[in-house]
């Protein structure tokens, strides 16, 4: 076979190859889309918009598993201040399920006639709690400035772990507000 006619051959072979993968390219990009509806459909994720799911967003939302509703735990809230303002939660205690995501508000009040600096430190009672409690947002993981006689509410949202030991039943989450020193002038007068 000349040698032209063989690299001609090749080419043909190399083009048919092509094509060949080309259209398998295509086939595969095509099919995407019901593998993936079939791959979220068997591992639970749908996360496919509300229109092609069918019905309204309360019928399509699925329950929270993440919940022991077999369990309760009472949540306990104290409030400490170590200097003259006014800390405390709106609720004393709460009860919910372990994985029942929560929401309390402190309040907060500077009664001094000056402008300080704080931040609060939380603490656990049994001190096990503290490693299945899980804050989402919380005052205490920033230092805030208040003016004289100024208010703030401030959210912790939280949730008990639900592998909590179930002997236990009770937490007190307990936060201490203390003054950050070195931040602020001292006050007029040398008061403190």
């Amino acid at each position: 076979m000349p040698l032209a006619a063989r690299a001609r051959q090749d080419q043909l072979v190399m083009v048919g190859k092509l094509l060949v993968i080309t259209a398998l390219m295509f086939g595969f990009g095509y099919a995407l889309v019901p593998i993936y509806r079939h791959i979220c459909t068997a591992l639970g994720i749908n996360v496919l918009s509300l229109s092609e799911r069918g019905g309204s967003a309360a019928e399509a939302a699925p329950a929270n598993t993440q919940v022991d509703t077999s369990r309760m735990v009472t949540v306990e809230f104290d409030a400490n201040a170590r200097g003259l303002w006014s800390f405390k939660p709106e609720v004393r205690s709460l009860q919910l399920h372990p994985g029942q995501m929560a929401t309390v508000m402190y309040d907060f009040t500077n009664t001094q006639p000056r402008t300080l600096a704080a931040q609060a430190i939380a603490s656990y009672a049994p001190s096990v709690a503290g490693n299945y409690f899980e804050k989402l947002q919380c005052f205490c993981f920033n230092e805030y400035t208040l003016k004289a006689g100024e208010s703030r509410r401030w959210p912790v949202v939280f949730y008990v772990d639900p592998k909590l030991p179930h002997d236990v039943t009770t937490i007190t989450l307990s936060y201490t507000f203390f003054e950050v020193g070195g931040k602020l002038p001292p006050a007029p007068g040398g008061g403190a």
